[in-house]
């Protein structure tokens, strides 16, 4: 769960943060007992816990479908990662992927901790993909081939424009938005959605994680991994790394501002697309991620700590997030909320500032028009609400009540 400090400081996040324990469990409990599947779903909890929680929303047969589209992915994108491998032995293994995942007994040695396992172990999600019905496996060999090609051709060029980097994401994120609106699809869910609008969904939630990780990107080792597109960072800098120099801080922060008014211009197509999605479940799966990344936006926007350590969401609020997302309304509050947190932000100074206020004003009014605002829950927290006295009572007397709990439990076992 959350640190007790930022619990004290957000006292409302502790009844989300329970919430997420129990499901986190609740989840564990529901790992299938066939080796493969069991691996499947043990390993996505282990490399991403968020979406491990999340595909939990789904059907069965749809979530086994995004599960394994998720992993092969992830293997992808591990071979992709890895710089250790050499670029000839990488090329060809990243074109052929799509093959490997009808092999049985195929796997491949890179990546580290957790993902050296997935990779190592390959061949059990060979077996559930092979346990897919036809049109799931078509989808997921479709985008796995498209997204393999993708990403060979940018490990030999790098991302000079804006257009090489809307086409960079599309390979490695994009088309994850194609591949699960065409799972969607072939369960009979959804309507098959315009390509442009999954795009934009995977856009979205790529260059946040890229804006975010600015900082690990640049210092993987042996190799730094460059994302940034060269026409905006070339503005502020003469080397990308330069960014991360304490005597650039002031240039380092207007080419963040930069980044992030990049990002907003899909924000729009994202809210449509969500607002298309009949299937309560598959909403859900597709809008807590999207809120996630407006957040994560708005976090990072004009914040110089991206490239000092780790700028992410607080537990408490990634809980709050989970626990309310459940209809369009919810959605359209929580990305007012994030959009007026980051206008708020915004220094009329900055170059970009027009263009910026631009976008946020374009998100508002969308939220807006959509006349459900008054019924949200603010994520924007009055400053007296975070000393509520009482609240923070409340909260000392209940993990006084759990650790008495607990403690009784392990007396009992012992």
């Amino acid at each position: 769960m959350g640190s007790l400090g930022a619990i004290l400081k957000n006292p409302d996040d502790f009844y989300p943060l329970l919430k997420l324990k129990m499901a986190a469990r609740h989840a564990e409990k529901q790992i299938p007992p066939e080796p493969h599947w069991a691996f499947c779903y043990s390993m996505l909890h282990k490399v991403s816990r968020s979406f491990g929680l999340v595909i939990q929303q789904l059907g069965t047969e749809l979530r086994d479908a995004v599960c394994i589209f998720y992993l092969v992915l992830r293997a992808l994108d591990t071979v992709e990662d890895d710089t250790s491998i050499a670029t000839e032995v990488k090329v060809p293994i990243l074109m052929a992927f799509h093959r490997h995942i009808y092999e049985h007994d195929w796997h491949f040695a890179c990546g580290t901790k957790e993902y050296k396992v997935l990779m190592d172990q390959f061949h059990q999600v060979n077996t559930a993909f092979l346990e897919l019905g036809k049109g799931y496996q078509e989808a997921i060999e479709d985008i796995t081939m498209r997204m393999g090609a993708g990403m060979a051709k940018f490990i030999c060029k790098e991302v000079e424009t804006i257009e090489d980097y809307d086409e960079y994401c599309h390979y490695v994120a994009g088309l994850v938005g194609l591949g699960l609106s065409k799972l969607f699809h072939a369960s009979g869910a959804e309507k098959l959605a315009l390509d442009s609008l999954s795009n934009s969904m995977g856009l979205f939630l790529q260059k946040a994680n890229i804006i975010r990780d600015y900082l690990e990107d640049i210092n993987e080792i042996p190799k730094s991994r460059m994302f940034w597109p060269r026409q905006i960072w070339s503005k502020y800098v003469n080397k990308l790394e330069d960014l991360k120099y304490e005597e650039n801080s002031v240039k380092a922060v207007q080419c963040l501002n930069d980044m992030v008014t990049n990002a907003l211009i899909h924000v729009e197509d994202c809210l449509k697309y969500m607002s298309d999605l009949r299937d309560p479940a598959n909403f859900r799966f597709c809008a807590i991620p999207q809120i996630m990344a407006i957040g994560t936006l708005a976090l990072c926007y004009n914040n110089i700590e991206v490239f000092r350590g780790v700028v992410k969401m607080r537990r408490g609020l990634t809980a709050k997030i989970i626990d309310r997302t459940k209809t369009m309304s919810d959605v359209y509050g929580a990305f007012f909320d994030f959009s007026s947190m980051l206008k708020s932000k915004v220094d009329k100074s900055d170059p970009n500032a027009p263009i910026t206020l631009s976008r946020l004003e374009a998100i508002e009014k969308t939220c807006r028009d959509s006349g459900t605002l008054a019924k949200r829950k603010s994520y924007i927290i009055k400053s007296e609400a975070r000393n509520n006295s009482a609240l923070v009572a409340v909260l000392f007397i209940i993990l006084a009540i759990l650790f008495a709990y607990l403690f009784a439990n392990r007396s009992q076992n012992l």
